[in-house]
């Protein structure tokens, strides 16, 4: 069995070696951060581009189609119908409110997922969670070797 490094398990490593890991893998928390906050406002920016596009469709709909909507379907009424004219262009109308108001909630829809979604506040919180591990961190105690440790208990036992 082998560390991820290459080398055997229980190998001994310099605190050069520690310190340049221990540099690498922060490097690369931060690296991965930074990627998952982009991945995430990418996202919240297309859901936002969609509701955009959504609102400025049921305008054209709504500008463009009125007049001449209105006037194919008021007489296409009247021709079916023979109701006052008036009448047939009043329906028209509100065909056309109809499915403007329906794009319009399309868009209403997605502008709410787009504001709901929690994506650089949940990069921020995990990236404060991990800044607070760290400073909680504390190192590992190192056993003394055994001369060392003689010569601490004769210095103590001297004093």
């Amino acid at each position: 069995m082998s560390a991820p490094d290459g080398r055997p398990v229980g190998a001994e490593h310099s605190i050069g070696q520690l310190v340049a890991s221990a540099t690498t893998e922060m490097s690369a928390l931060v690296h991965d951060e930074i990627a998952l906050a982009k991945a995430q406002l990418k996202r919240d920016v297309k859901r936002g581009a969609a509701s955009g596009g959504a609102f400025s469709g049921a305008g054209a709909v709504l500008v463009f189609s009125l007049p001449m909507l209105n006037f194919a379907l008021a007489y296409g009424i009247r021709t079916w119908s023979h109701w006052n004219l008036a009448v047939c262009f009043l329906l028209s109308f509100a065909a056309n409110v109809l499915v403007a108001g329906l794009l319009a909630l399309i868009g209403v829809v997605f502008a709410k997922k787009a504001k709901k979604s929690k994506g650089p506040q949940k990069v921020a919180a995990s990236v404060k969670q991990s800044a607070g591990v760290l400073q909680n961190a504390k190192p590992h105690p190192r056993e003394l070797p055994p001369a060392d440790r003689a010569h601490k208990a004769v210095a103590r036992s001297s004093s």
